[in-house]
């Protein structure tokens, strides 16, 4: 068996793990050495797809440090992956659509409840007149005396009760070039804008000892950067939210599946991790992931939730 079919085997064995309910056997722990990607949410942001919408843990050395998106249902998969509040560093937020942001204050409630101190970074993209900045967000959702959740405005500071200490920063989705938005023990982690419509947009780039990992959350694929910004990486995941007959709308907000593979296929990942599925793209996925493999001639993976994928290093 070549060293590409075993990994696809363990991920394929490892997502099966995660489907159960709470009466089955726990999911094994993913990423126990080395680094891995795992999928909370693989779906969209409406309830027919049946999965949790977007997000994803990267484990280092058996340990969740990183987060990128919270959409609705990811705080219940935060806790079935087994991943501990106290060990994240980093929350990068895409955008803020439901989908993609929704869970943030249930999980970041958590820090009522830890043993010690802890230090996180959390990173968003800059706001406009429709959608607001990280550290907007961040004010509307905890600010003292104003906040939707205003008695955890201890989040910032560690304080009242709280023991996580939230750091929030803005980075420009327009920017020109990509940001580097954290560092720290051989971790590097990049911040670039993509044209989500009219949305602003972050993709992350997590740079580590044993590889990278891109993640792009919705996009339309019309920003050539992007295709530099994912060059090379060891696991690429874009979304797969549309088919290639989808209407203009959609086209504006989501890149189709011809155009997911034209970027892959630029990129040149080792793997291609599709997530993002709606109802629509679940009923065609096969032919649909047959379309980006008529570009990409990778492997290429068919996220789920709990999906567990290790660099291959």
């Amino acid at each position: 068996m070549t060293k590409t079919l075993r990994l696809l085997s363990l991920v394929v064995a490892l997502s099966m793990a995660g489907t159960g309910n709470a009466q089955e056997a726990p999911v094994p722990r993913c990423g126990a050495n080395g680094v891995a990607l795992q999928l909370l949410g693989s779906g969209g942001p409406v309830s027919d797809d049946a999965r949790a919408s977007s997000g994803a843990i990267i484990w280092i050395n058996g340990h969740a440090r990183i987060l990128i998106d919270a959409g609705g249902g990811t705080y219940l998969r935060y806790g079935q992956s087994g991943a501990r509040l106290e060990d994240l560093d980093f929350i990068g937020i895409s955008h803020f659509h439901t989908d993609h942001s929704a869970d943030l204050p249930a999980i970041l409630k958590g820090g009522y409840f830890l043993a010690n101190s802890h230090k996180l970074r959390l990173v968003g993209p800059t706001g406009d007149a429709n959608f607001p900045a990280m550290t907007t967000f961040f004010k509307r959702e905890f600010g003292k005396g104003q906040g939707a959740y205003a008695y955890l405005f201890g989040l910032s500071t560690a304080s009242n009760g709280l023991k996580l200490a939230v750091e929030t920063a803005d980075v420009d989705a327009k920017a020109a070039k990509p940001v580097v938005v954290w560092r720290g023990d051989g971790v590097t982690i990049s911040a670039l804008g993509i044209p989500h419509g009219d949305v602003p947009t972050l993709a992350y780039r997590i740079e580590t000892p044993k590889g990278v990992i891109v993640l792009s959350a919705d996009q339309n694929g019309s920003r050539k950067e992007f295709v530099d910004f994912a060059r090379g990486a060891d696991i690429l995941m874009m979304p797969a939210a549309i088919d290639n007959d989808a209407d203009a709308v959609s086209r504006f907000m989501h890149a189709t599946p011809d155009v997911v593979g034209r970027i892959a296929a630029q990129a040149a990942p080792r793997m291609l991790v599709l997530d993002h599925f709606m109802g629509r793209s679940l009923r065609d996925k096969d032919h649909n992931v047959q379309i980006i493999r008529g570009f990409f001639h990778g492997p290429v993976l068919a996220g789920r939730d709990l999906s567990c994928i290790p660099l291959s290093h």
